[in-house]
C-alpha cells in the first residue's frame, strides 16, 4: 500500500510515502500528527504515469515529487481493464460448464448437443469479439471516471446474461422466444459498448486518438440496427433472426482497425 501526502498551498508538489516501508500503528499515529502540523493532506488517488521525479534524501522513506499539471489526480484504467477480462474469461467458463456431458459413448449419443453446441461457439465468438475490441479500446485510452466505469458495469452486466440465453436457446433447438431474447441481450450489450466507447472519447476529447477512430461510429450504429431487425424477424422464423445476429458477428470478427489506424497515425 502506497500512501502521498501533498503540502497545502503547493498544489505541484507531493511525498510519496514508499511501499516497502513497513506500516506500523506508530507510523499512522505520526502521519495523523503531521497532517495536523504541516498541513498535508492525503491523496486517495493519484496518477503517476510518464512522471519525472527526484529522490528526496533517499536513505529516508520518503521521495519528493513535481506533478504535471495536466496528469494530475486522474484515475487509470488499469483496474477497470482488469476486472473487464477476469469477468469475460469467468463468463466464458460458466458457458462451456452449461453443455452436459452424454452419458452414452457412441457418437449419436452427441446428437442431441449439437444445438447446444452451436449456440455455444456463436457466444464464444461474440464474447471474443467484445474481449478483443475492449482491449483495443483501452489500449487507446489513459484516463477513465466514475461514469465510464458504470458504463463499463453496464456492459458486464448483458454479457453476464449470455450464458443463460445461450443455454436457453440450444437447449430449446432455436425456437422463437429464446431467439429473442438471446437477440435482445446481445442488442443491450451492443448499446452499452457503444455508451462506453463514447463516453471515453468524450472524456479525452475530439482530437483524442479514440474521438478519431470511433467518429461517427456508424458501425455501432448498424450493429444495434441488425439486431433489431434481427428480433423482428425471429417472429417470422427464427432462423432469419441468427442470421442477422451471425452477420454482425462477422461484422466485428476483424478487430476495430480505426483504433489501430489512429494510434499508428498518433505515432
Amino acid at each position: 500500500m502506497s500512501i502521498a501526502l501533498r503540502l497545502h498551498g503547493y498544489q505541484d508538489y507531493l511525498y510519496f510515502l514508499d511501499d516497502g516501508y513497513c506500516w506500523s500503528p506508530v507510523l499512522i499515529l505520526q502521519l495523523v500528527v503531521f497532517s495536523f502540523v504541516f498541513h498535508f493532506s492525503i491523496l486517495d488517488e493519484i496518477y503517476l504515469k510518464q512522471i519525472d521525479y527526484d529522490v528526496w534524501q533517499s536513505s529516508k522513506q520518503f521521495f519528493y515529487l513535481k506533478l504535471d499539471n495536466q496528469n494530475k489526480l486522474k484515475m487509470t484504467k488499469n483496474r477497470m481493464e482488469a476486472f473487464s477480462d477476469g469477468v469475460i474469461a469467468i463468463i466464458i467458463t460458466i458457458m462451456v460448464l452449461e453443455m452436459k456431458v452424454p452419458h452414452g459413448a457412441a457418437l449419436n449419443s452427441l446428437k442431441p448437443l449439437i444445438p447446444v453446441f452451436l449456440s455455444y461457439i456463436l457466444s464464444f465468438i461474440y464474447l471474443g469479439i467484445y474481449w478483443n475490441n475492449h482491449h483495443h479500446l483501452m489500449h487507446a485510452v489513459s484516463q477513465v471516471n466514475g461514469t465510464v466505469l458504470w458504463n463499463n458495469l453496464h456492459l458486464l452486466f448483458w454479457l453476464s446474461l449470455v450464458p443463460f440465453v445461450t443455454g436457453w436457446m440450444g437447449e430449446n433447438n432455436f425456437t422463437t422466444w429464446p431467439v429473442v431474447v438471446y437477440g435482445f441481450v446481445l442488442m443491450m450489450a451492443g448499446v452499452a459498448y457503444f455508451f462506453l466507447a463514447h463516453c471515453l472519447a468524450s472524456i479525452h476529447g475530439k482530437e483524442s486518438v479514440i474521438a478519431r477512430a470511433l467518429g461517427n461510429d456508424k458501425k455501432g450504429r448498424l450493429s444495434v440496427i441488425l439486431y433489431a431487425i434481427g428480433i423482428g424477424l425471429s417472429f417470422i422464423h427464427p432462423g432469419l433472426g441468427m442470421l442477422c445476429y451471425t452477420s454482425v458477428a462477422f461484422m466485428w470478427f476483424i478487430p476495430d482497425k480505426r483504433i489501430e489506424r489512429n494510434l499508428k497515425a498518433g505515432d
